[in-house]
Formats: C-alpha cells, sequence, structure tokens
C-alpha cells in the first residue's frame, strides 16, 4: 500500500481509505432517477431521447467505475454449479412471486396509463424499444439497484452512526438495522401497487443473500427474476383472458 493510501493511521490501526468511496454505488442509479425526473418535464418530443439515455446512461456509468475497480464486491466469487442452479431458481420464483397475484387479482393492477409502451420509439421501432427494455431490465437495473442497495445502503446504515468506514463492512452480514432498512427501501423505491409482492421479494432474497454472502449471486437472482418477466409479458401478452373474456395487457408489469 502506498502512503498517500493510509490517512490519519496510528500504530495497531487499520488503514483508512481515501474518501467516502460512495459514488460507484450511488452515481448508476440517481443518474438514472435524475433522467426519469429531467424526462417528465422535458417535451414529449424528447420522449424517445430519454427512453434511451435512461438505460445507456447507468449502463456508461457502471462501466466507468467498474473498469476503475470501483466494484470488489463482484469479484472473488467461489461458487459451484448447484448453487448458481439454485440463484437462477430463485429468480424464477421470484418472477412467478410478482406476477401471480396481479393475474388474479384484477383490482390490484395498475392504471393503463402506467403500463409500458412498446410503441415508444415508433411503430417499425418496438424491436429497438423491447431490446433497450430487456437489456435495462435483466442487466442495468439489477446491477445498480444491487450495488446500492446491498452493496452501499445495507453496510453504510451500519456505520453511519460511527467513523467507520461502510467498506469495512462484511457482505452479506446481518443486522436487524440493515434487514430492516433494506425491505422498507427496497419496497417504498416501487410503485404502490407493487408494494405486496415487493417486500416478501426482498424478504426472501435478503435471506438467500445471507446465506450465499456475496453480491454478484444476488444480481444474478435480480436479473433471472427480471428476465423471467420480461419473457412471459412477450409470450403471454394478449393471449390470458381476463374475467370478463377480455385479452389481458400485461405491459404493466414492465
Amino acid at each position: 500500500m502506498r502512503a498517500a493510501d493510509v490517512i490519519g493511521t496510528l500504530p495497531g490501526q487499520v488503514p483508512r481509505r481515501p474518501g467516502h468511496g460512495w459514488w460507484p454505488y450511488l452515481a448508476p442509479i440517481f443518474s438514472f432517477l435524475a433522467l426519469v425526473e429531467v424526462g417528465r418535464r422535458a417535451s414529449p418530443a424528447l420522449a424517445p431521447v430519454f427512453a434511451v439515455a435512461k438505460v445507456l446512461v447507468p449502463f456508461a456509468v457502471l462501466l466507468y467505475h467498474a473498469r476503475r475497480n470501483g466494484y470488489p464486491e463482484l469479484r472473488g466469487l467461489e461458487t459451484s454449479a448447484k448453487d448458481l442452479a439454485l440463484d437462477v431458481l430463485v429468480g424464477v420464483a421470484g418472477a412467478l412471486l410478482w406476477i401471480a397475484p396481479y393475474l388474479w387479482i384484477a383490482s390490484a393492477r395498475p392504471e393503463p396509463d402506467a403500463a409500458f409502451d412498446p410503441q415508444q420509439l415508433g411503430a417499425s421501432r418496438e424491436w429497438l424499444a423491447l431490446s433497450l427494455r430487456a437489456f435495462g431490465f435483466a442487466v442495468v437495473t439489477p446491477f445498480a439497484e444491487e450495488l446500492f442497495v446491498r452493496g452501499w445502503l445495507a453496510r453504510y446504515v451500519d456505520v453511519f452512526d460511527r467513523s467507520d468506514d461502510f467498506r469495512d463492512v462484511p457482505i452479506g452480514r446481518y443486522s436487524f438495522r440493515s434487514f430492516a432498512t433494506v425491505v422498507i427501501f427496497f419496497t417504498l423505491s416501487h410503485q404502490p401497487w407493487e408494494w405486496p409482492v415487493a417486500i416478501v421479494w426482498i424478504v426472501a432474497t435478503q435471506l438467500w443473500f445471507y446465506r450465499r454472502r456475496h453480491l454478484l449471486p444476488l444480481v444474478l437472482v435480480h436479473a433471472v427474476s427480471n428476465l423471467s418477466i420480461f419473457l412471459f409479458v412477450l409470450l403471454a401478452n394478449g393471449r390470458l383472458t381476463d374475467a370478463d373474456g377480455s385479452p389481458l395487457s400485461l405491459w404493466f408489469f414492465l
């Protein structure tokens, strides 16, 4: 370690890293949220621009910090094919949990104007809108959310009232404070109609996190859940019927 990396260290103390180290975890998700808010206030003519930017900008921020070794939590995974298969099964089960109630309980579904519009880039570019949505849903969102929620928030909340560095908190360490914070934040960060399934999903995956004790398996779980929902919507949209026999639009899941 270089002398410049050891700041205010006394004999017997653990060397303290320079800076607070927040930006790799906060920048991807907050760049997305900023684009969402600006996009809501922008001219409707710019909607396609923001639809693309909301995916590519956070992805570029993730790549930038990854190239600068900003995510040590994603390295060093030692696992078996069995455990990876279980991660995938947990992800698929999470998707089923998220989907099932809204297929049977019509009153729980959101208003139609809250649904994803696959023609937002134009009717001839529906394939592009779906491709961007799939990439954002199954790649960008899992990395951005897991790095922020379980990589930063869960650890920071355990040390914010002390002078400790959140990076010294082991990944996947249980405390009631961090568990409750993650559950509450994740649930409230979703739309109110999603809260019943969001709270069950985050509790179940947080328990799985304590078993796996590494962030990458949870990125995989999250990605599989999102991709499973996406594929279900593509395959089943318009093919299922509502109680009155009318075709059921499933775009609200995306």
